[in-house]
């Protein structure tokens, strides 16, 4: 593994990766979080899950057909989260952006 540039010698792709993985999850946790509050709470847990979320479900929405219930729509929106995630890393790592475990050839 490389020395100190491990992390700041590739913070974009720690930044996407990290920050779409946080998405996703949030959205999985708001899937979880909807069985047991109301969708108008005051919870402050609550109202931080739906401003962090409410863009990629709202994308969903659009992506998915009309007959998708509405409380899975998280859950569609943490797949295609989670899709990009993969997709956005294969990518940066290919392009050279992502760290790696032995130094490279030459």
């Amino acid at each position: 593994m490389q020395g100190s540039d491990f992390i700041l010698g590739h913070l974009p792709f720690w930044v996407v990766i990290y920050g779409l993985a946080a998405i996703g999850w949030t959205l999985i946790g708001r899937f979880m979080l909807q069985f047991l509050v109301p969708q108008d709470s005051a919870l402050y847990i609550w109202r931080a899950f739906r401003r962090l979320t409410d863009w990629a479900v709202a994308i969903a929405a659009r992506m998915v057909p009309s007959f998708v219930a509405p409380g899975f729509l998280p859950l569609v929106a943490a797949f295609w989260v989670f899709t990009l995630r993969m997709v956005l890393g294969i990518g940066l790592w290919a392009a050279g952006w992502a760290p790696r475990f032995a130094p490279p050839a030459g």
